[in-house]
């Protein structure tokens, strides 16, 4: 596939002459065709117009024909593996086994948005009718159910070229939901984006949809996002990324004459405890999982376990073969010099802590922005006493702390931030014994893991991807999984309304066949 590096606008090419970089090879630092070229002001004004126009007919759209344009984008990417294949290594320096995995990922994540569509129970449609002889007063008619909010602007993730951008979770979701979608790409990845929005694009025009229902627009600094999430036609933001760039949006958002909700993923230390009998029957094995986790896709994953927390007594039972596992390894490529340079701001401020101790440090390679897996360690008194050592260090580091009792593992939970999720390894009778922490846990993290560890998502209706603040910028919805479908929609209630203009969802004769609430 020949790229052109302009962004998509509707059915049409951006046509700007500004550039927005060109993709660079994290390994080698080496620059590669095409130069992108950031959307104009006009071309992000055309882009929404044309996602404002698409919203009068696509929010109407039928979850029949919504699972067709999902499937038919699932199809069209699939077409296009060997293209990316060939190129998103050269943007991200990820393997060839992990551009088909999360293709597989994305794809998989599409259809089973479009068997929601299909099913559409999702609407949530009530229906109270009316009691026109109750006493004292009639019933009036009310019927409600869900509704699309409108365009949706996406920021593409840094860390997941495909599951989390062009056609990640947060689009399918908000295409599934009956909203627009306009993408503001990642400059880690221009070429991976235009492949998948290219399919994208493709799959508008085979289902006959309005071309507004999705743009893909490039921009080198701020401008092109600032001007999307300003825009009036907006009404939802979908981010993943930094503390500091979801919190921007979330001002800008809130800043606005109407503001608009911003479901931003930002930063989590995914805690993650193990319990002495455990720490003693299974010493080797857990830190054998520990550092897998921590390692697995060079420690890229907004899961990574950042934090462990270990019984004092318990601790070589881990720290023994960890140290060697880490000792042994070697580094991994980082997805952007940027990513690797705050990797390592991260490390030497944990090294230069006067309370925490280097406890073992990979090997590095000879390639360019190299992540090297490092674990340090502190105590309890130490961590709760500094105060500052919750911040997320993006990449494979983890810090131990060991704790004496349940009183000083409760009181570091305590002292933690909301987190995507929170993990306890433990023998039967231990984690009976740990009611009181399965609280703390609940109360500080979206998904709760037992004998597990937080790496891996899996895709399904139960998952809960999403915590409370700073891990995200709302604790009650989730990024992953079917009720990720939610953060697009607003309750509409419809009261004595006419027959013929209510959605098929609430008429009377059910045309759309959803399983409904009816008093």
């Amino acid at each position: 596939m020949t790229l052109q590096g302009t962004s998509i606008i509707g059915a049409l090419r951006g046509q700007g002459s500004e550039s927005a970089g060109q993709s660079i090879n994290p390994t080698t630092n080496e620059t590669f065709e095409p130069s992108y070229t950031a959307a104009t002001s006009e071309e992000v004004e055309q882009a929404v117009r044309l996602a404002a126009e698409a919203f009068n007919t696509y929010r109407d759209t039928s979850g029949a024909k919504k699972a067709e344009f999902l499937r038919a984008i699932a199809g069209n990417i699939e077409a296009s593996i060997e293209d990316l294949v060939a190129r998103m290594p050269l943007e991200t320096g990820l393997p060839e086994m992990r551009v088909r995995g999360e293709a597989g990922r994305t794809c998989g994540q599409l259809r089973m948005f479009a068997t929601l569509c299909e099913e559409g129970s999702w609407v949530d449609a009530r229906i109270d009718r009316a009691q026109p002889d109750r006493q004292p007063l009639p019933k009036v008619d009310t019927r409600s159910m869900l509704r699309p909010l409108g365009p949706v602007a996406v920021f593409a993730a840094s860390n997941f070229p495909l599951a989390f951008s062009t056609a990640g979770g947060d689009t399918a979701s908000a295409l599934a939901s009956g909203c627009p979608v306009i993408v503001k790409a990642h400059s880690s990845h221009s070429g991976t984006a235009e492949i998948v929005g290219l399919a994208i694009q493709q799959a508008v025009a085979d289902c006959g949809l309005p071309e507004g229902v999705f743009s893909l627009v490039y921009g080198g600094g701020r401008t092109v996002g600032q001007a999307l999430v300003k825009h009036p036609v907006i009404k939802a933001v979908g981010f993943t990324g930094s503390y500091g760039g979801g919190r921007a949006l979330m001002d800008l958002a809130a800043a606005r004459p109407e503001p608009i909700p911003v479901y931003a993923e930002m930063s989590a230390i995914n805690p993650v405890v193990i319990l002495p009998e455990v720490a003693a029957e299974k010493g080797e094995a857990l830190a054998e999982g520990l550092f897998g986790s921590l390692t697995l896709g060079g420690g890229q994953f907004c899961t990574n376990p950042g934090l462990v927390f270990i019984h004092a007594d318990a601790a070589s039972q881990i720290t023994g073969k960890l140290t060697e596992l880490v000792n042994g390894s070697s580094s991994a490529a980082m997805l952007n010099a940027g990513i690797c340079q705050a990797y390592g701001s991260g490390l030497d401020g944990l090294k230069n802590h006067a309370s925490v101790q280097t406890l073992a440090e990979g090997k590095c390679g000879d390639a360019q922005n190299q992540a090297v897996p490092t674990v340090f360690q502190t105590t309890a008194t130490d961590f709760l006493a500094a105060g500052d050592l919750t911040e997320e260090v993006f990449g494979p580091a983890t810090l131990i702390v060991t704790y004496t009792s349940d009183d000083e593992l409760s009181a570091l939970f305590a002292s933690l931030g909301g987190q995507l999720t929170a993990s306890v390894h433990g023998t039967g009778s231990e984690l009976a014994q740990q009611g009181g922490l399965a609280k703390l846990m609940e109360d500080r993290a979206g998904r709760l893991v037992y004998n597990g560890f937080p790496t891996g998502v899996e895709v399904c209706a139960s998952m809960v991807h999403g915590g409370p603040f700073p891990a995200t910028s709302d604790g009650r919805s989730t990024s992953v999984g079917t009720m990720a479908i939610y953060r697009f929609t607003r309750a509409v209630c419809y009261q004595d309304c006419p027959d013929a203009l209510l959605p098929d969802e609430l008429k009377d004769s059910n045309p759309a066949g959803i399983q409904r609430s009816e008093v």
